[in-house]
């Protein structure tokens, strides 16, 4: 698949974090989970939300790729990435770190 998206990371009301991508611009796709538009998603029972991160995608398949692997990560990880600490994704990657 070509053309851009956005993979962004939603903070909802009760403290976890939403993981997703978009070709819509990102303040549409926003309101959609602010809205609560589909009433069986993640956020729709965790509102309000709050988007605390954003990164750009020139190709589809690496935001993807990216939104798969963020997913995966401890909420320290995806805290660092949202505040900006990139030096210390490596360390928190380490598997033995709790």
């Amino acid at each position: 698949m070509e053309g851009g998206c956005t993979l962004y990371i939603l903070k909802c009301a009760d403290g976890s974090y939403y993981v997703g991508t978009t070709r819509l611009p990102i303040e549409a796709r926003f309101s959609e989970h602010q809205s609560g538009f589909d009433p069986k998603s993640y956020t729709a029972s965790r509102r309000p939300v709050t988007l605390v991160y954003s990164a750009h995608y020139d190709f589809i398949t690496d935001g993807i790729a990216a939104e798969r692997q963020i997913k995966g990560w401890r909420r320290e990880k995806k805290e660092a990435l949202i505040r900006g600490d990139f030096h210390l994704l490596p360390a928190l990657s380490r598997r033995n770190k709790r």
